[in-house]
């Protein structure tokens, strides 16, 4: 009896010894999750979020020269915004690069993918020759662009090319009429992400599945033009969807080049210099700033699910 006794609770405690294990065990792996986690959580929260629900908040009051809410307007900073031509016209500056940059991007990036993935010898080094620009800095690049490939003066890089055709040298970014500025702006931008969206397509076009291929030319067809066309591009529509909703919503965010090739120009000024010279240049206008960047964030979101609807976004492949 005494026996019976002294093992029952010798039974529990084996038992119990294995979920005690697996308990200090789940523990453990709780505090590593928040160990390594909760730091950037913190600044996320910190940096990131904070910074939008202020600035959410400080676009309903009157905030000039301060971040502190003054004056109570509802939303007459969205009012302002929205009748405010420099605004509207910064809009239309951005649709413009967009129209320019999206297809462009998307045209020679899909270009050099196709071009890599068809190379037997030294794929890897051409992989990386076009990768290399993503790493640039905008305004490294830009200044490149500014001081030495279109330098205004006669002894830039292309006014030098354009010499010895006879073409007179050409002011690239301060002439209107053409607008030149577009062809250094575009070209800054697609030599700085093309390679980027290169890797995209590279990825998709090798996960192609060969054997389609090879039915097809066994049912007659060549290679080329209608192989790409029939086969290529209906495998490669996720990607294509994704690169461009990638390039629309880069457009969106243009700054550093259009910023440090041409200042602070009305002619070509997108949405994020304006709001950037309202809010933090002279004028100190952080409530007309944040109502800017709140219908700007709405734009880029609402653009963004069209875009998505439209191409079929999250569709599977056919």
């Amino acid at each position: 009896m005494a026996q019976q006794t002294t093992a029952a609770p010798a039974q529990a405690a084996a038992k119990s010894a294995p979920a005690a294990r697996r308990t200090r065990a789940i523990h453990g792996q709780r505090r590593a999750f928040w160990l390594f986690v909760g730091p950037f959580l913190i600044g996320l929260a910190v940096f990131v979020y904070f910074p939008i629900i202020w600035s959410a908040f400080l676009s309903f009051f009157d905030a000039q020269g301060t971040v502190t809410p003054t004056k109570f307007v509802g939303l007459g900073n969205y009012v302002t915004m929205l009748s405010d031509q420099a605004f509207v016209s910064s809009l239309v500056t951005f649709t413009a690069f967009a129209v320019l940059i999206v297809p462009t991007t998307f045209a020679l990036s899909l270009f050099l993918a196709v071009l890599v993935n068809r190379v037997r010898v030294a794929r890897a080094f051409f992989r990386s020759v076009f990768f290399l620009p993503t790493a640039c800095s905008y305004v490294v690049a830009s200044l490149i662009w500014k001081l030495s490939i279109f330098n205004g003066v006669r002894f830039g890089m292309a006014n030098t090319l354009l010499g010895w055709i006879g073409v007179e040298p050409i002011s690239w970014l301060s002439s209107l009429d053409p607008p030149w500025y577009w062809l250094v702006i575009v070209t800054a931008r697609l030599w700085l992400q093309a390679g980027f969206y290169m890797i995209l397509f590279l990825a998709a076009l090798q996960n192609i599945n060969p054997e389609l291929y090879e039915a097809a030319f066994v049912d007659g067809a060549k290679p080329g033009w209608p192989v790409f066309r029939h086969i290529t591009l209906p495998l490669l529509r996720p990607t294509s969807i994704s690169v461009l909703l990638l390039c629309l919503i880069a457009a969106y965010q243009a700054f550093d080049e259009f910023y440090n090739l041409l200042g602070a120009v009305e002619y070509a000024r997108p949405p994020l210099v304006y709001l950037y010279q309202l809010a933090l240049g002279s004028q100190q206008n952080f409530g007309l700033g944040s109502a800017g960047s709140l219908i700007l964030a709405a734009i880029i979101a609402v653009v963004t699910v069209l875009q998505g609807k439209l191409l079929g976004f999250g569709r599977p492949s056919d």
